[in-house]
């Protein structure tokens, strides 16, 4: 395994984090807890979870993902050996069973609520999960203003608020997830401005299908080392050519959940061909090649992988061992520049 620092931090993190959204739904608590033995044991130590998993977010199911970890850390006793990111749910209707406040009245109560399902009196690294101000997220390629967007800016308070928190031991680090520009340097120029909690991470989308991150929010996290925590890098398993092959099995997240088509486009599917002919002429298989190319990107802290087996968490795990060179690169390039971003 490779590691890598939090940004601003000496806190060592692999640059693989296990991604758990699936545990609770797709996955039992003894198969949660088969992913966690065999990470650990394959010296990941950074795990990703969040007040809303399992996906898709119902209120029968909410909060049963970080009750696995739980469990877990209390059977194995390895809380002090690995590194714990969770994350507050944005507001708006997808999570109104959580809570219809918003950051600053729902901080403490949701993270009182995450240490008492992970069985921790802390969590290392606390994220904001979207923001509450209308903006493009999830999918929604550009930006359009709406103003009758009730939101109104509170980047200050919500950081008075996890100041708080952080004085009171229960969480050590901030951090983004799904945040743009404007609102990443707002947050930074409030810290900075009034002495408050720096995020140091950004949790953001960033596969071979969407490279939207490149834009901004690449030359802010190098130049103001806010590092990027990459989900979905494998495009809800489309990158891994099983769909396009037809090898995908019954449980598999898109024949589960159809509606997370954000990676089925006729756009996207096209570019998964090209990418997979690409990775097989080099001996490669598309989702070494996917993940391989996410690990060598200077921007990023960890790539967070998900898998609904430990067959293919191994492959997963396995990718921080490949190295793709120029000529790959610049292959991966070109098909970037003929179908760019078809899954933002």
């Amino acid at each position: 395994m490779k590691y890598t620092n939090l940004p601003n931090t000496d806190i060592k993190v692999s640059k693989i984090c296990l991604g758990t959204m699936t545990w609770g739904n797709q996955n039992t608590e003894a198969e949660g807890h088969a992913q966690l033995d065999y990470a650990f044991n394959n010296g990941v130590n950074f795990i990703d979870t969040a007040e809303l998993y399992p996906v898709p977010a119902t209120a029968k199911t909410q909060g049963r993902t970080s009750k696995i970890i739980g469990t877990w850390f209390q059977k194995t006793s390895n809380r002090d050996k690995v590194i714990l990111a969770s994350k507050i749910a944005g507001g708006g209707d997808y999570t109104a069973h959580i809570r219809t406040t918003g950051f600053v009245k729902g901080i403490k109560e949701a993270v009182n609520n995450e240490l008492k399902r992970l069985q921790t009196d802390y969590i290392d690294l606390f994220q904001l999960h979207w923001p509450e101000r209308q903006t493009n997220t999830f999918g929604v390629r550009d930006y359009n203003h709406n103003p009758n967007d009730q939101w109104q800016d509170n980047f200050k308070e919500v950081l008075h608020v996890l100041d708080n928190v952080i004085k009171e031991g229960k969480i050590r680090h901030v951090g983004l997830s799904n945040e743009k520009a404007w609102g990443t340097m707002r947050y930074l120029e409030e810290s900075k401005t009034n002495d408050l909690p720096r995020m140091i991470t950004i949790q953001n989308a960033y596969s071979l299908l969407n490279r939207i991150f490149e834009g901004d929010m690449a030359e802010i996290a190098m130049r103001e080392n806010i590092k990027l925590l990459a989900y979905s890098p494998m495009a809800f398993g489309v990158l891994s050519g099983k769909y396009i092959k037809g090898t995908a099995a019954d449980n598999s997240r898109l024949k589960l959940f159809p509606r997370f088509a954000r990676y089925s486009s006729e756009q996207s599917t096209e570019a998964t061909k090209q990418y997979l002919q690409l990775a097989e002429a080099n001996n490669l298989s598309l989702a070494q090649m996917a993940l391989a190319f996410v690990n060598q990107r200077s921007f990023v802290c960890s790539n967070i992988i998900g898998a609904t087996s430990v067959e293919q968490l191994k492959e997963n795990i396995d990718s921080i061992h490949v190295e793709l060179n120029d000529e790959l690169l610049n292959e991966i390039n070109a098909i970037h520049a003929t179908i760019p971003n078809p899954a933002p």
